[in-house]
Parts: C-alpha cells; sequence; structure tokens
C-alpha cells in the first residue's frame, strides 16, 4: 500500500504538472505559432532541458539515490549528512563551470546542435541569445534534482513532484503578461525559464531544513560515496538518458526540415508524455528508492515482487494508452490546439508525428520500470550497453526512412524522425527486459498469460468503442465543443475498457503490491 499511496501523490502532482504543461502549450501555439519564433525557442531551450535530464534528474539522480539509501539504510544520520554536503559542493562546483562554458561557447553549441539553423543568421542569432539566457536553468534545475532525491530517499515525493508545475506557470505567465513588454517578444519565455528554476529550487528548502538535511556544501571528490556516485554516474550519463539523446539527434534532423517541424515534433512528444509521466514517471521515481532499500536489506523476493507489479501497473495502462493516442490523433491535435496562429495544417502534421510517436508510448513507460532495476543494484553498465544499442537503432531507422522518404517525394519527412524514436524505445525496453531476464532479477512469471490475455480483451472492447464513437467526431464545431467531444471520446474508452477487463475476469486486486 505504502508503494501506491507515493505512486498516487507523485502521479497526481505530475497530472497537475502534465494538465498545465497541455495549457501551457496551447498558449505557446496561440501567441507564436508553429513557426520561426517557437521552433527557435524549442531548440534553445531544449539543450538546457536535454542537459537536466541528462546530468540532474537522469545519470546524477539514478546515481546518488542508491548510494544515498545504503547510507541512510546502514549508516549514522551524521555519516549521510557529511554525504549530503559533499554531493552538494562537488555537484555545485561541477555544474557552476559547466553552466559558464555553456554561456561562452553558446554560438558553437547551436551551431552542433541546429545546424539547419546557421543559413538564417537571424534565427541563429536569436537562438544563441536564447539559449545564453536559459543555461542557468541548468544549474538552479541540477540542485532542484539533488534536493528532490534526498526528499525521495526519505519517503517524502509531494514537494518534488510538484515542482514541476511551476515551470508551467512561469511560461503561461511569461507568454501571456510579459509578451507584449519585450522588444523581441520569444525572450519572455527565456526569462520565465530562468525565474522557474530558482522557484523550484527554493520550493525544496523548507522541507530539507524541516527534516535537517539542509547541510552547508563542501566540496570533496575524494569522500568515498561522492567516488562511488562518480563511478556510477559517468555510465548511467548515457544509459539512463538515451531518450534525450535520440531526441538531440531528431531536432538536429529537423533543423534542416521545414518550418515548424520542431514544434510538430515537440508538440507530439508533449502529448506522448501525458500517460508517460502520469504512470511510468511516478512508478519510476518511487519505486528506485524502494528497489535500492530492498537491495541494501538483501531481500530478493522483494525486489522481484516490486518490479513485477510495477510492469503489470505498467502494461495495465500503457497499451490502452497507445492505443488511444493513435486513434484519437487527430482529434485530440485539433480540439487543443487548432485556433489562434495554429492552422489546419500544423494539426495534420503534428498527428502524423503522434500517431507515429504512438507506437512507443509503452516501451517509453517499461524503460522508466527496467531500468531502475539495474540502478537499484548499482549496475550501470548494462544500461549503457543497451542505450547504444537504441542510439544505434534510432539512427538506422532514420537514415533508412528518411531515404525512403526522398525517393518517393514525401515531404512529412518529420514522419520518419517520430517513428525512429518509437523503434528505438522498443529495442531499449526489449534488451533491459532481456537482461533481467537472463540474469534472474526479473521476468514475467506464468501469471502474466492469463494477465495478457485479460488486457487484450479490454483493449480489444476498447478499439471498437472507441471506432464506433469517431464516426460521430465533427472537427468543424467550435473549438470548446471540440473538446468536449474528445473528452466524451475519452471517456467512452475508459468505460470500455474497463468492461472488457471485467468481462474477461479482470478484478481491481491484481494490481495490488
Amino acid at each position: 500500500m505504502a508503494l501506491w499511496r507515493s505512486t498516487f501523490i507523485v502521479s497526481a502532482m505530475t497530472m497537475l504538472s502534465r494538465f498545465l504543461g497541455l495549457a501551457r502549450d496551447v498558449v505557446l501555439m496561440n501567441v507564436f505559432g508553429a513557426g520561426k519564433e517557437l521552433d527557435t525557442f524549442l531548440v534553445a531551450f531544449r539543450i538546457p532541458n536535454f542537459f537536466r535530464r541528462l546530468f540532474a534528474e537522469g545519470a546524477f539522480s539514478q546515481a546518488f539515490i542508491p548510494v544515498l539509501t545504503e547510507y541512510k539504510t546502514t549508516k549514522l544520520h551524521a555519516e549521510v549528512q557529511i554525504l549530503i554536503s559533499r554531493v552538494f559542493g562537488c555537484l555545485l562546483t561541477v555544474m557552476s563551470l559547466l553552466t559558464l562554458v555553456c554561456m561562452v561557447i553558446a554560438p558553437v553549441i547551436l551551431y552542433m546542435y541546429a545546424p539547419g539553423f546557421h543559413g538564417d543568421p537571424v534565427k541563429f542569432d536569436l537562438a544563441v541569445d536564447l539559449f545564453r539566457l536559459t543555461i542557468p536553468y541548468l544549474l538552479f534545475m541540477s540542485l532542484t534534482a539533488f534536493a528532490s532525491s534526498i526528499l525521495n530517499s526519505y519517503g517524502s515525493f509531494t514537494t518534488p513532484a510538484f515542482a514541476p508545475v511551476l515551470l508551467n506557470i512561469a511560461m503561461i505567465a511569461g507568454a501571456w503578461w510579459l509578451t507584449p513588454y519585450m522588444a523581441e517578444p520569444i525572450m519572455a519565455l527565456g526569462w520565465a525559464v530562468v525565474v522557474a528554476g530558482i522557484l523550484q529550487l527554493a520550493l525544496q528548502i523548507p522541507e530539507l531544513w524541516k527534516k535537517k538535511l539542509l547541510i552547508p556544501p563542501k566540496v570533496d571528490f575524494k569522500h568515498e560515496g561522492v567516488d562511488r556516485i562518480l563511478k556510477l554516474m559517468l555510465p548511467a550519463l548515457f544509459g539512463v538518458s538515451v531518450t534525450q539523446i535520440n531526441l538531440l539527434l531528431n531536432t538536429i534532423w529537423a533543423s534542416f526540415m521545414q518550418t515548424g517541424s520542431v514544434s510538430w515534433l515537440y508538440t507530439a512528444e508533449r502529448m506522448t508524455e501525458l500517460p508517460l509521466g502520469l504512470i511510468g514517471v511516478a512508478i519510476g521515481t518511487v519505486i528506485l528508492p524502494a528497489l535500492s532499500s530492498r537491495q541494501a536489506e538483501q531481500d530478493v523476493n522483494k525486489f522481484k515482487q516490486m518490479l513485477d507489479w510495477a510492469a503489470r501497473v505498467i502494461v495495465f495502462a500503457g497499451v490502452p494508452a497507445s492505443i488511444a493516442l493513435f486513434m484519437l490523433s487527430t482529434p485530440i491535435i485539433q480540439a487543443l490546439f487548432q485556433h489562434g496562429e495554429f492552422d489546419l495544417r500544423d494539426t495534420q502534421m503534428t498527428a502524423l508525428a503522434l500517431q507515429c510517436m504512438s507506437g512507443g508510448v509503452l516501451a517509453f513507460m517499461l524503460i522508466k520500470v527496467f531500468a531502475p532495476g539495474f540502478y537499484a543494484i548499482q549496475d550501470t553498465k548494462t544500461p549503457v550497453r543497451v542505450g547504444l544499442m537504441a542510439v544505434a537503432a534510432n539512427a538506422m531507422i532514420n537514415v533508412a526512412l528518411l531515404g525512403v522518404f526522398h525517393l518517393i517525394g514525401w515531404q512529412e519527412k518529420h514522419m520518419a524522425l517520430a517513428i525512429a524514436s518509437s523503434g528505438s524505445a522498443l529495442v531499449n525496453a526489449g534488451m533491459l527486459y532481456y537482461y533481467l531476464h537472463t540474469r534472474d532479477i526479473f521476468k514475467f512469471g506464468a501469471h502474466w498469460k492469463k494477465l495478457a490475455l485479460q488486457y487484450a480483451v479490454g483493449n480489444v472492447v476498447m478499439i471498437l468503442a472507441l471506432w464506433y464513437g469517431l464516426t460521430w467526431y465533427d472537427g468543424t464545431v467550435a473549438p470548446w465543443m471540440r473538446i468536449i467531444e474528445v473528452v466524451v471520446l475519452c471517456v467512452v474508452g475508459v468505460i470500455a475498457y474497463a468492461i472488457g477487463l471485467l468481462g474477461s475476469g479482470f478484478r481491481p486486486r491484481h494490481l495490488k503490491h
């Protein structure tokens, strides 16, 4: 029950953040449209966002939490405080230097990251300015991730899970209220990002103080705990952030494509993040400290049971989410975004990207469960090997599909990037499971045969209900009516899925931990 309670807290906060994120994206598309300005901001902001997920929320958290949990379980509180102090000092030093270097060599980074922008000097210079403005976000979010990891290790999930809400609020405020006062309107979003980073860090401080875990930083790279974290973190830099690396590579490809490609892919990606955040990220956040505790206690059976529970919940939610996003792609994008500067063509292009990305939703969610299975036992090398395979798959699929699209004269080349993302995720999740299975860390047991059949029945019933419901959808009505129609379709899908599951013999107790 403790895992369910923690998962519910994280999921609820994530749901709030995702819905506000959706509102943010609607505002951005209405204010700026899927054009040059927004493409430029998305590229500039994705770089610090990429580094944030790579260093802070990615490799650092996955390496820090198992070591901190082990200290908390086996050592005195004073030793835990020393570890926190040393990690704080080292992290602050490294990320400050990285931020400074990135600001100095910003044009070089932008040239490598978005080479397609170099042909347009105005667009390129704007991207450099936005990047220099937003890169301090990396420092603030690294420290936020550090604070969140400490709180999560001590069973506190509410404050860390709520923090991302502040980014969405700040960006909505920037787009609506600050834009009219800026000589270059899109710069308002850059200032909003910086303010959001400061606020997210400040939010963590009172709870850390209350738990006596707000320890002054001290630099000591030779501390035993810091040394172990660094050794775990170096390979994890790659392994935990394969998705971000693939998105980085896709952005480079997209910078050469027709205007709007970056925004179409971004919008589709944001829609896939809704189910990923509500379930995948929530369970992944909760399960790593829990698995690390079981590993420290050497409780193998409970370790396997936790992974099995997480996989059951992920498949329960991930398969119907993937199917629904594919079937409802056009109605969803049309209802949420098609007004203001976002026109019918943008809807069509974004819906195509969403359909291609929907195939990888389940895989993205399973990665959030399978990867912590390795990080909890402090094995960061296996995810690296798997990550190399996934990145190679992404590159090969991209090259193959772009070649085919070029030969047949297909202009919607951004679809190739979306398909490659899904394919890479499938390779990543599949290989992670392969290694979990062969090492007897986790495998789908005999009970999964019956469970898979029950899930299949539920999804077939949902597909039939959505197919029939789509015959009633009318995309020509007013925007608020389109939203109501999409909500009704979603409710119909959920009810049909539940009826199918219950009719097949599935009961809620089957998801108990």
